[in-house]
């Protein structure tokens, strides 16, 4: 046998134990002959450089340092799961489900809620070709090189596979790993870490892939996205994966009622124990893919989908000082700030208390001991207090009348849960906060620069509004404490690059009460310009799909506001996009405006998603589900049953793809 011959032969032997080892947990030769093997393999490679292989095993051990994580854009946005905690709340689920498919059987897969760190993995023709973080959902951190060191996870697929496709999954660090690793931290004098998922996570981010390749990380997949999979069910997804060298949980069960969907749940709360990873729910999915499809997504989650979370766990500790919050809206925060304490593997300092009336309302004091809870929220919420141990010299909590920032008198209108600081252009803590904003990932994305970062510069006198930015110096920066010549260049870099960034994230960036992400884009799509944006009425906005009085009414009032105009016009002066570029008007058309349809099935000429935009590009709207305001029902092969009998019942005109492609022209 050749070189050449044997390189191929020992990557091939390779893989299938690895797969063996990582994936199946069935070892097929010792650790020591795997090694002699891996270690033939890179001399051969060394040997013969021409043999290079991008899927190769020895690729796994790293080395490759990242300085910069690139952020990429999702093939397909990845959503969030809504959450649930009880069975009524599955029922009412169900309930929703059955409304929106109609009187068809619905199948249910559950499956175990692994607690690590999301990752999207991209395979063309059988390699892996990326790997993005979640990041927002839309855009993720390209982590490739250091995915790759996780062995569990396939470089080149085995079988019968789509050409291209996309699968989900959760990176995790198996308990018995995170126990090893934290003994040799404490051996060496260094703090252990606190939690595995947390670990798991930060790991992703390590500049050396090397440093990754020594951490025992997992790699569970649950979820395949993309055209023409062949995939009928969520059952034969799991089923495939697995065929094609995934790693893919057996803990799954095919459900058709809520009562089995608890006896699943009720089985896992209890053993979950003796799982070797994190686990802090289950996730129940609408099984049938056609019958996902025809549900389609609220703004932030599937509608086939909801996440049963396991009991939250509580502990009790002492609440030792309420303090407030400013947000850059002028909204007032009530913190409780509490002796720390242990809570789901993370030390809890702080916890929120809402508004006033959550205090009220549990009678909440300092002094109290309280009970914390962590249940699908990130941040930490007090349930109630103990009072059997309020101290006795305990007086109910006064909340603030000023602002503890700028001590302006705060306001309360009727209907509104939080207090306000009316000082807009005053308060110190919103004007940087706008400004924090403004640079943030979602919005301007300015690299170099961070929350201390822009109030070290408001505190210095160098900036009092985001357009201020725009006008500073290295030489401005560099005297700054902890700013050195590199950082100062890095931070002017920033703010220049940003000007590239388009108009609807310019809008988000502006930071308008109400007016999120979502709303932005629709309103840059609607406008087009902020020229026309700006003298827009309430009425008018409120013409756009999805805006209401209290989103246009702000919006008004915003541009209302001379200073506000007056930064707007200083940015423009610094080339900011105040327009939709000219890529995204191309093509644009007011043929459908005032029109509503809504997609189902399986297109043969164009995809789904650019059918969607299609419609969006021609001034239409794309509805999630049949309703009397629907105009059209472009159907395509394998529509549900539930959608066509809605349109006969509410007269909506039934349409092909090819009769759509004619509307559009």
């Amino acid at each position: 046998m050749n070189g050449e011959e044997r390189t191929k032969s020992l990557r091939k032997e390779l893989r299938k134990h690895n797969h063996s080892y990582y994936v199946l947990d069935q070892p097929t030769i010792s650790d020591y002959e795997f090694d002699m093997k891996l270690k033939e393999l890179q001399g051969l490679e060394a040997q013969y450089p021409e043999l290079y292989d991008p899927t190769s095993p020895t690729l796994r051990v790293g080395g490759m340092v990242t300085k910069n994580f690139e952020t990429v854009a999702h093939n397909q946005r990845m959503y969030s799961l809504d959450n649930s905690y009880s069975k009524e709340d599955l029922e009412d689920w169900e309930k929703r489900i059955q409304r929106g498919l109609g009187d068809v059987e619905v199948e249910f897969t559950c499956e175990l809620k692994y607690d690590g760190a999301s990752i999207s993995l991209t395979y063309a023709d059988g390699k892996l070709l990326r790997a993005l973080t979640r990041g927002d959902g839309f855009q993720g951190d390209d982590v490739t090189t250091n995915i790759k060191t996780i062995k569990s996870v396939p470089l080149k697929l085995t079988g019968s596979y789509p050409p291209k496709f996309d699968i989900r999954g959760e990176i995790v660090l198996p308990f018995e790993g995170f126990a090893k690793m934290n003994a040799e931290r404490i051996e060496n004098g260094e703090e252990p870490y606190m939690n595995p998922r947390n670990t798991a996570s930060g790991s992703l981010k390590l500049q050396d892939s090397a440093a990754v390749s020594k951490r025992p990380l997992d790699c569970l997949l649950y979820g395949i996205v993309g055209q023409n999979t062949g995939i009928e069910s969520q059952w034969q997804m799991l089923e495939k994966a697995r065929e094609w060298g995934f790693k893919v949980p057996t803990v799954a069960k095919l459900c058709k009622t809520t009562d089995e969907v608890m006896e699943f749940v009720g089985y896992w709360d209890v053993h979950r124990h003796d799982l070797p990873y994190e686990t802090d729910g289950v996730v129940v999915k609408v099984n049938s893919l056609q019958q996902q499809d025809e549900l389609g997504y609220t703004s932030k989650s599937p509608r086939w989908a909801m996440a049963y979370k396991f009991k939250a766990e509580q502990v009790s500790t002492v609440l030792n000082e309420i303090t407030y919050q400013v947000g850059r809206t002028g909204a007032i925060t009530p913190v409780a700030n509490l002796e720390p304490v242990l809570l789901a593997g993370t030390t809890v300092k702080r916890a929120s208390l809402h508004n006033a009336d959550q205090i009220s309302k549990l009678d909440i004091r300092e002094g109290d001991t309280v009970f914390v809870e962590k249940g699908g929220e990130i941040i930490p919420k007090i349930i109630g207090v103990d009072f059997g141990k309020r101290p006795q010299n305990s007086e109910p909590t006064r909340y603030i009348d000023q602002c503890p920032e700028c001590h302006t008198q705060l306001v309360r209108t009727d209907g509104d849960a939080k207090h306000y600081c009316i000082n807009y252009y005053g308060c110190p803590v919103q004007i940087t906060g706008r400004i924090q904003h403004f640079i943030s990932r979602k919005a301007m994305d300015i690299e170099g620069m961070g929350g201390e970062t822009v109030t070290l510069l408001f505190q210095e006198g160098l900036i009092t509004d985001y357009a201020d930015l725009y006008t500073l110096t290295k030489e401005q920066l560099i005297p700054l404490e902890r700013m050195a010549e590199k950082s100062a260049e890095n931070l002017v870099n920033g703010v220049k690059a940003s000007v590239g960034i388009p108009f609807e994230r310019v809008m988000f960036a502006l930071g308008i009460r109400f007016v999120g992400e979502t709303v932005a884009k629709k309103l840059a799509k609607a406008y087009k310009n902020i020229d026309a944006f700006i003298v827009a009425t309430e009425e008018e906005l409120m013409a756009v799909d999805e805006i209401g009085d209290r989103i246009a009414q702000s919006v008004v009032e915003f541009f209302r506001n001379e200073a506000n105009l007056e930064i707007i016009a200083r940015l423009k002066s610094f080339g900011l996009q105040f327009a939709l570029s000219a890529d995204k008007l191309e093509n644009q058309t007011e043929k459908l405006k005032g029109q509503t349809f809504v997609v189902s099935g399986v297109f043969e000429k164009v995809s789904r998603d650019e059918l969607k935009k299609l419609i969006e590009d021609n001034g239409g709207r794309v509805g999630s589900s049949v309703s009397s305001k629907t105009t059209y029902l472009v159907a395509g092969d394998k529509m549900g049953p539930s959608k066509r009998a809605k349109a006969e019942k509410f007269e909506v005109s039934i349409i092909s793809e090819d009769d759509f492609l004619v509307l559009v022209g």
